[in-house]
């Protein structure tokens, strides 16, 4: 594999050894190109940013052969302005100085490569007329905090910098309250507890977050049962004390009762499944992203109401 730079784009070039001979093309060039997620190489072939011997491959599924040589060009990025845009969100509150947001499932919080537009920050933009805290910069504006593109529910964004300077310090003194609801494999034992760990990037997969014993950060989840669904499954709460990057999934994890549907860190549902009855089996094996929906968020008004 060599690499090419230009001043515009860059553009990696792959040849297929024997050993890879019938590969799905998606999965040879995440194999060959570990510069660039898997996801991000399906949208390139997807966007007919892939040729093979000059003609386009849109087809993530294509198996390649022996001696082929794949070019991917992967396009300047656009400028980071996102643009006000029709976004569907619920408000759940809104005055002059803030907005509380219930955001959907699959709706991702800001621009990032992959996603330039029709994120929740477009839709803010829009909602409100671009009356948004600039502190979190171009692409992050009234941004106070985030939710993962397929967990559910309340957000707050700030109108203004004096809001959110409050907000965030809220965030950073934890009295800013963040209570999530789960639906998560088994029954924890004991039902009721807390979940103290390191959390860091795991080093075999950089999509991932563990908990690890050296250079994580420190991170802190309460949980309680608030129903068991016989031994298979349970609604849980969990209550943030700190706000890592997947928390809630990775400590349910690490307890060994992960988040029913999670992609990441929830295992395969069949194993769990096992002599369930028919019903409870067919309604755990439907839920096609996370079970994991932000309920609650407590917080001191920034001008006292």
């Amino acid at each position: 594999m060599r690499i090419l730079r230009v001043r515009k784009a860059t553009t990696y070039t792959a040849t297929v050894p024997q050993d890879k001979d019938r590969l799905r093309l998606d999965r040879f060039l995440a194999d060959a190109l570990r510069e660039l997620s898997r996801n991000r190489l399906k949208n390139l072939i997807e966007d007919s940013y892939i040729t093979r011997g000059g003609e386009v491959v849109s087809d993530v599924s294509a198996k390649v052969k022996t001696g082929e040589i794949y070019a991917v060009t992967v396009p300047a990025a656009r400028p980071a302005i996102p643009l006000p845009q029709a976004v569907p969100f619920g408000v759940v509150y809104e005055d002059e100085d803030l907005i509380v947001i219930d955001k959907p499932v699959g709706l991702v919080v800001h621009p990032a490569p992959g996603h330039p537009d029709g994120t929740l920050v477009n839709g803010l933009l829009a909602h409100c007329a671009g009356s948004l805290s600039g502190i979190g910069g171009v692409t992050r504006p009234g941004i106070v905090h985030r939710l993962d593109k397929d967990t559910s529910g309340l957000m707050v964004a700030a109108k203004n910098d004096t809001a959110h300077q409050h907000l965030a310090r809220q965030l950073e003194t934890r009295t800013l309250s963040r209570r999530y609801k789960a639906l998560v494999w088994g029954v924890p034992d004991p039902r009721q507890g807390k979940i103290e760990t390191a959390i860091g990037r795991n080093p075999a997969n950089r999509k991932k977050m563990a908990v690890v014993k050296r250079g994580g950060k420190a991170a802190l989840t309460h949980y309680r049962v608030l129903k068991p669904a016989g031994t298979k499954a349970s609604l849980v709460e969990c209550r943030l004390a700190t706000g890592r990057t997947h928390q809630i999934r990775v400590h349910m994890a690490h307890l060994g009762h992960s988040v029913i549907g999670d992609p990441l860190y929830g295992g395969s549902p069949k194993r769990r499944l096992n002599n369930a009855p028919d019903t409870v089996r067919h309604a755990l094996a439907a839920f096609n992203h996370q079970a994991l929906h932000a309920y609650l968020i407590g917080f001191q008004h920034p001008t006292g109401g």
